[in-house]
C-alpha cells in the first residue's frame, strides 16, 4: 500500500495571502427618486440587466418570481483572470433601507460573494444609495485569482451606480424585465 503524504511546498504562504479576499469596496451616488422606487429597482432581478449589461451577460433568472428575498439569478461576469460566472440572491429586504445579496461564483462557485445595498433619505427626494461589494474566497488558488480585482469590480459597479441613478431619475425610463425562460409556458 502507498501511503499519501501531503506536504505543502511553501510552507505560511496561504497564511499570508489569506487576508486578499477582494474587498470590501464602497460607493456611493445621490439619486433624485424616492427610497421606494430606488430599493424597488434593486430588488427586482428581471430589471437588473438595464443598468449592468456592460459587464454582465448570459443573464439567467433562478425563480418565477425575480423580485423580493428569494429571488435569484446567474449570469457571466467575465472578470479578468477571476470569477467567470456568479449567481446572486436577495437574502433579506429591510424597507426601506437595506438590501442584502449572497451569491457565489468561481470555479466550482466556491468563491462567496457579498452584495449589501444601503439607501439612506436626504433632503427632498433625495436617495444616497451605498453599495459595498466583497468576495470571500476560500482556497489559495481561488485567493490568487481574486488579488487585484477590487479596481476591476469599482469601475465596474461605480458605472453600474451611474446607471442606475439614470434609470431611477427619468420619470420615462421604461425597463424591460428579463422573462423566465419557460415561463409563458405555465397555466394560469
Amino acid at each position: 500500500m502507498y501511503k499519501v503524504v501531503q506536504t505543502r511546498v511553501f510552507p505560511g504562504l496561504a497564511d499570508r495571502i489569506a487576508p486578499a479576499a477582494m474587498g470590501p469596496i464602497s460607493l456611493s451616488l445621490q439619486v433624485d427618486a424616492p427610497r421606494s422606487r430606488v430599493l424597488d429597482l434593486i430588488c427586482d432581478l428581471s430589471r437588473r440587466p438595464a443598468w449592468t449589461d456592460h459587464f454582465i451577460d448570459q443573464y439567467r433568472l433562478e425563480r418565477l418570481d425575480p423580485s423580493g428575498v428569494g429571488a435569484g439569478a446567474r449570469f457571466r461576469v467575465g472578470a479578468p483572470g477571476g470569477i467567470e460566472w456568479m449567481e446572486t440572491v436577495v437574502a433579506e429586504v429591510e424597507r426601506p433601507n437595506k438590501v442584502v445579496e449572497h451569491g457565489s461564483g468561481g470555479r466550482f462557485n466556491r468563491v462567496q460573494i457579498r452584495t449589501l445595498w444601503e439607501l439612506s433619505e436626504g433632503p427632498g427626494a433625495v436617495t444616497t444609495i451605498t453599495l459595498t461589494f466583497w468576495t470571500e474566497p476560500k482556497t489559495l488558488f481561488d485567493r490568487l485569482r481574486e488579488l487585484g480585482r477590487s479596481g476591476w469590480w469599482r469601475r465596474r459597479w461605480s458605472r453600474a451606480l451611474r446607471r442606475l441613478r439614470d434609470a431611477t431619475e427619468l420619470p420615462d425610463a421604461r425597463i424591460e424585465p428579463v422573462a423566465v425562460a419557460g415561463g409563458a409556458h405555465l397555466p394560469a
